[in-house]
């Protein structure tokens, strides 16, 4: 276990401004707005303060405010945060995060859960600061088998375990592997993949299946190419911040509230700047698109699954496709909690709501 401090270069930094101020725009059509993609005009908005406001060594010092380490697991360097209570009766919790975001989506929630929790907030590998990727194979079920060797090794063994999205697959395969050492399971933003027994769901699950429809259709383009040729869309990506930022903003827009007109008007510039920094400055948006690459062609995860015994709690935004009775069908649903607002990314545009359910659920309190 390895200390670890993020610092970046100043180097780094007037790299990455000179690229953004030499960035050649495409032309976009007149009228289409955010229909065919992320405008120019937002783009560029968001690219000049990204090189010419945004403050990156302020969010590096908020990035280091927790202590955090490295761990070689499986040949790979895992980054994570370690955060003790004060508590002395605190319970530990494990936080996965999801894409875009990584452990970043989850920082505004770090400060008020450790009150009552010991925290863990691992990088999945090739995400962040847990780099470089070494090998291929990192599916999901590899990964929390990874995750459940780091838990073991900071002595943790008995352990809740929260996620969003991807974070939230991870919980639930860490349900499959690990049943014995988890107290519960809360996750957001999970979704079910829907059964042939649709007869009877309420006009809002109705509307949820629509909702996945019209993701498969036209959402889905972004898993496609990188499930395929990896590769090839990292060039583009490692190269181009302006490139990057396109290809994160744009999820960060589609995937929020839906109230939010702008991915800013359900969190922060700053926030998704520094996502896209972290990205930027590790170089890995190849090793994340190479992620998708392996999730995609595990066999396991295609094949049917053993249905999760341990406790689970789920939260469903507005932004959220989970439906009751495919969840049920996955796991054991001990607690179900609707919020009246907030997308896939509620830790970071609903923290102190999320809070709230997890230490509900795990403390009763």
């Amino acid at each position: 276990m390895t200390p670890f401090r993020i610092e970046i270069p100043q180097s780094a930094l007037d790299d990455l401004r000179e690229r953004l101020l030499r960035t050649r725009w495409s032309p976009e059509l007149p009228g289409a707005g955010w229909s065919r993609g992320v405008p120019v005009s937002y783009l560029r908005g968001l690219a000049d303060y990204w090189a010419s406001g945004f403050d990156w060594r302020a969010a590096e010092a908020e990035l280091n405010r927790w202590p955090q380490f490295t761990a070689e697991i499986q040949g790979q360097t895992i980054h994570y945060k370690h955060i003790r209570s004060r508590r002395d009766d605190a319970q530990t919790l494990l936080l996965l995060h999801d894409n875009p975001g990584a452990t970043l989506g989850l920082l505004d929630v770090i400060e008020p859960l450790s009150h009552d929790f010991n925290l863990v907030v691992p990088a999945m590998p090739g995400f962040g600061f847990s780099t470089p990727l070494t090998s291929t194979g990192w599916t999901v079920a590899r990964t929390a088998a990874a995750f459940a060797e780091l838990m073991e090794r900071l002595g943790y063994d008995r352990y809740g375990a929260h996620g969003g999205g991807g974070g939230a697959n991870l919980s639930l395969e860490l349900g499959r592997q690990v049943p014995e050492r988890l107290i519960g399971l809360h996750v957001n933003a999970y979704v079910a993949i829907p059964g042939d027994d649709v007869d009877g769901l309420s006009e809002v699950e109705q509307a949820r299946m629509a909702a996945i429809g019209r993701f498969m259709q036209d959402g889905f383009g972004f898993n496609v190419i990188m499930s395929t040729r990896p590769q090839t869309i990292a060039h583009g990506l490692h190269d181009s911040p302006a490139g990057q930022l396109a290809w994160v903003v744009e999820k960060f827009k589609e995937w929020s509230d839906p109230a939010a007109d702008l991915p800013e008007d359900a969190f922060s510039r700053d926030r998704i700047l520094t996502d896209v920094s972290v990205q930027w400055f590790t170089g890995t948006s190849g090793s994340i698109a190479q992620s998708y690459h392996d999730i995609a062609h595990d066999p396991g995860a295609w094949g049917p699954k053993d249905r999760v015994s341990v406790p689970t709690a789920f939260v469903v935004t507005p932004g959220d496709v989970t439906i009751r009775r495919f969840a049920e069908r996955d796991t054991t649903v001990e607690r179900w909690t609707e919020f009246g607002k907030g997308g896939a990314y509620v830790a970071l545009e609903q923290p102190e709501l999320l809070v709230a359910d997890v230490r509900a659920f795990f403390t009763g309190r």
